[in-house]
């Protein structure tokens, strides 16, 4: 049976879609005009105004300027050393920590949970923080960006809510079977819980890949520079003309072009892995709005 739709839902579904578009568009053609901008010709790149639909003169200049810098391999290779080993040692601390507190008649449980609470809206500040990096010796080191930051209450608390819907007969089949909680947990929490860590590895992926401050702050060499200091540096310097080949009309021109490029550069790796891991997230991220 067919159900009518009265003529104010029509209107009212046109009037949806319309705006649903406007803000697709919107949101999208900030990224389609640094593409553009990349495949452009410097030097008539710079004398345009108005919206960039299509690129102007096609050139790949700015991408060979690019991948012919050695920072940016080097900056590559240090962001990747840090997401691999920082998501690798997040997830297995996170997952510790959720597996603690989502146990039943563990000692001091809510005290505990509220301290770790407590560290979500108060901190010592940044620059306590830093002093007790190099009183550890973590200053100037790639794993002072990964060991201080290997657990985040706020995605602790989603993957202990998680942990937390697991039937609990499971967990008592188990240990009757002889398994301890490292067991349990192995072989019966986490791959239960394959659409939450999917939601981890993004959140703690996306968060790595754009950190920049802390790198900045205690980071002195700049062989250990991760791709987005890197990436700062050429945008927020000269460092895009020296890539160009120094001063002068024809540098300036293609410079701009390089800095569109290395922001395609610096973003097309994560915008690849989102797909893959979109089909979790919906499910994944919902997990911590069923009970806190």
């Amino acid at each position: 049976m067919k159900v009518k739709i009265s003529t104010g839902e029509r209107i009212f579904r046109v009037f949806n879609y319309i705006f649903l578009t406007l803000v697709v568009l919107l949101c999208l053609y900030p990224v389609w005009h640094v593409v553009m901008g990349s495949f452009s010709d410097g030097n008539k790149l710079i004398s345009h105004t108005g919206p960039l639909l299509l690129p102007l003169g096609f050139s790949v200049d700015a991408y060979a300027r690019v991948f012919a810098n050695p920072n940016i391999l080097t900056g590559y290779a240090n962001t990747m050393f840090i997401l691999i080993v920082g998501v690798i040692l997040d997830l297995i601390m996170t997952s510790l920590g959720a597996y603690f507190f989502s146990r039943r008649g563990v000692m001091f449980k809510k005290p505990l949970m509220l301290i770790i609470m407590f560290t979500m809206f108060f901190s010592g500040g940044i620059i306590p923080f830093y002093l007790t990096l190099r009183d550890v010796h973590l200053t100037n080191s790639l794993w002072g960006l990964i060991i201080p930051f290997m657990v985040s209450t706020y995605n602790m608390i989603i993957l202990r809510t998680s942990f937390e819907a697991i039937p609990e007969s499971l967990m008592e089949a188990a240990k009757i079977d002889g398994a301890g909680h490292i067991t349990i947990l192995v072989r019966i929490v986490l791959p239960l819980s394959k659409a939450i860590l999917a939601v981890m590895v993004l959140y703690y992926g996306v968060s790595i890949w754009n950190g920049w401050f802390w790198a900045s702050a205690i980071l002195r060499d700049r062989e250990m520079y991760p791709l987005q200091l890197i990436l700062r540096e050429i945008l927020l310097s000269n460092d895009s003309q020296a890539m160009a080949g120094g001063a002068g009309g024809d540098a300036e021109a293609l410079s701009q072009t390089i800095k569109y490029a290395t922001i395609m550069v610096a973003t097309v790796p994560i915008l690849c892995v989102y797909p893959f891991l979109q089909k979790y997230f919906a499910s994944g991220v919902m997990i911590g709005a069923v009970k806190e």
